[in-house]
């Protein structure tokens, strides 16, 4: 697959992002929705911030803390050598009994960076949309954007100890926004909505999250109005023989085309190395897969993508198509923000027709 990184890689780094909370330090600015809008590139960035700490025995967490409506910002301090804690995963502290988390070791949010040439990024300095209920006291992760008519539609992780939920928020200028509620519960995350109705109904992906029997697959959803979503359906799951034989989600909001819908999808394996690839969907029932990539079309190969808070990770929530061109804008290593473009004729040919 011939994918161009951008030579500017990676577009955004920690270090470029001013922390929005006193005394925290920002670790990671990935996983960015995309949008465009009056003629700019607009990243919905997840910003992620843990508080910062100098001592090397204790660890410091930080959550909004919802219990008297006010949502107060509350650092938590844990000893390492507290046996009741796991702290082997650099993203989440674990109780060791039950197995189960107890804490995220950052704080994440959405942030806004504008950009004329898809490229250079100016990053606001406060949070475009920040938690405001119990059920984002642990954070906003991941969003994704889909624009229907003159209305973008913001899709993210909702984080709290409920469990990992979608929610929803519209708005027509990125200035003045109204918040839609939850629009799938825990435990589930990577929706995107398709951009236009599909025979009088909205779709979109998911991935559910069992817990006991099942994988982390791809699932359809539909809806007669945005809100309420059901009629869910598998789409796509693990290969237990491939690259994807740990988990699979939705990535980009489809694309469509005049052969189906492109998603470009990840998939991770049993070693946590995320790469892309791509289903072809049919333009009429978006749960029939026409085609689909053998292999990733972009899996971590630089030093920015396989160093860095959590290596050997390329991950996308949003896509720019412009002609036949494709500039995909990707989470490296859970700390930065990069971009690649590919021909969509190419990927179009290196699908496999089932």
């Amino acid at each position: 697959m011939n994918i161009k990184r951008f030579h500017e890689n990676p577009l955004i780094k920690p270090s470029d992002v001013k922390p929005y909370h006193p005394d925290h330090e920002v670790i990671g600015v990935f996983n960015a929705g995309v949008a465009t809008y009056k003629g700019e590139t607009l990243l919905l960035l997840r910003i992620a911030e843990r508080p910062i700490n100098h001592n090397p025995n204790t660890v410091k967490v930080s959550f909004i803390d919802f219990e008297n409506r006010d949502g107060q910002l509350t650092v938590v301090e844990l000893d390492k050598n507290d046996r009741r804690y796991d702290f082997s995963d650099p993203r989440s502290i674990y109780f060791h009994d039950p197995r189960r988390i107890a804490y995220l070791t950052s704080l994440s949010y959405i942030r806004i960076a504008r950009s004329k040439d898809g490229k250079y990024f100016e990053i606001d300095d406060k949070p475009l949309i920040y938690p405001e209920n119990e059920q984002e006291s642990w954070g906003m992760e991941d969003p994704r954007v889909t624009q229907i008519g003159d209305t973008y539609y913001i899709q993210y992780s909702s984080i709290s100890p409920n469990g990992i939920g979608v929610g929803l928020i519209s708005t027509k200028d990125f200035i003045q926004f109204k918040r839609l509620g939850m629009m799938l519960h825990p435990q589930n995350k990577d929706v995107a909505i398709f951009p236009e109705k599909i025979n009088g109904k909205y779709y979109a992906l998911h991935r559910p999250v069992p817990k006991d029997i099942g994988t982390p697959d791809i699932w359809l959803a539909e809806s007669d109005n945005l809100i309420y979503w059901g009629n869910h359906q598998f789409l796509y799951g693990v290969n237990e023989n491939s690259w994807e034989n740990g988990r699979v989600g939705g990535g980009a909001v489809p694309i469509r085309t005049e052969k189906g819908w492109l998603a470009i999808y990840h998939a991770a394996d049993r070693n946590d190395r995320y790469c892309l690839g791509a289903l072809l969907l049919d333009l009429n029932d978006p749960s029939k897969i026409l085609a689909k990539t053998d292999e990733p079309i972009l899996e971590p190969e630089a030093p920015y993508e396989k160093e860095g808070f959590f290596g050997n990770v390329v991950f996308t929530c949003g896509v720019t198509k412009d002609g036949d061109d494709l500039t995909i804008y990707y989470g490296a290593a859970d700390e930065y923000i990069a971009g690649a473009t590919v021909s969509l004729e190419e990927i179009m040919s290196n699908l496999n027709y089932r």
